[in-house]
């Protein structure tokens, strides 16, 4: 896959420009030059196919040559709400979970987490989101919600599709993805995965109550950003038609 590039605006006519961090990149360690042709993508869903016009200190023009709708995303919208963890195990789990085909990352208060701190790191963890889908092929961003607790994602999550809170003792995910497409497939899914010190009893209670349904991940105890991946990739290989 040729190299890409994102460009934070929507693309509407023959001119586009690349900034910060792209421009950087592409200026600098590519060493690109006027009449190379480069794929941008804008997040929109479609790529570029663009000629470097000019290559200024902070700022690339470029002509757009062609434009093609390319779907790389996954027929039914992923949902991962988790509390979050620290350091680089967030930055891999942001990064993974894009490659994956995640639609939504929602960061997840819980009793056992507490607040959930992103606002200072959401541009470090967007620009993982843009370099993992400038790797990956991904032309739509994962979004990055706004932190929300348990309670609330219990009482606003679609039910339009499965509800699935990761806890032991819940359900075998085997048998879960075969209730789940059994019939037809869902247009979206909700996965939901604690903190270290996993969900509280009540939380638990809470979710059931509210009709979600409770999956088990084997004998061992995952780390939190193991959970959300098996997860998240279990249902993406049961749907992905590559």
């Amino acid at each position: 896959m040729a190299d890409r590039y994102f460009v934070d605006e929507l693309i509407h006519d023959t001119r586009a420009r690349l900034v910060g961090p792209e421009a950087h990149h592409l200026a600098h360690v590519m060493r690109a030059r006027a009449g190379e042709v480069v794929v941008l993508f804008d997040g929109s869903g479609a790529e570029f196919s663009a000629r470097i016009e000019q290559v200024g200190r902070a700022e690339i023009q470029l002509a757009v040559l062609a434009r093609e709708e390319v779907d790389r995303e996954l027929p039914l919208a992923i949902t991962l709400a988790v509390a979050l963890p620290k350091g680089d195990r967030q930055r891999w789990l942001v990064e993974k979970a894009t490659e994956l085909g995640v639609a939504e990352l929602c960061p997840l208060e819980t009793e056992h987490s507490g607040p959930q701190s992103v606002g200072a790191s959401l541009e470090r963890l967007r620009r993982g989101v843009i370099e993992a889908a400038k790797q990956c092929g991904r032309n739509r961003l994962m979004t990055i919600s706004p932190p929300l607790k348990l309670s609330d994602l219990v009482a606003t999550a679609s039910t339009a599709g499965p509800r699935w809170l990761a806890h032991p003792g819940g359900a075998a995910l085997s048998t879960a993805l075969a209730e789940a497409f059994a019939s037809r497939q869902p247009a979206g899914i909700t996965l939901t995965i604690g903190p270290e010190g996993g969900f509280a009893e009540s939380e638990v209670d809470c979710a059931r109550a509210a009709g979600w349904q409770v999956v088990g991940l084997g004998r061992r105890i995952l780390r939190v950003e193991t959970a959300a991946l098996a997860l998240a990739a279990a249902v993406a290989s049961r749907v992905d038609g590559a």
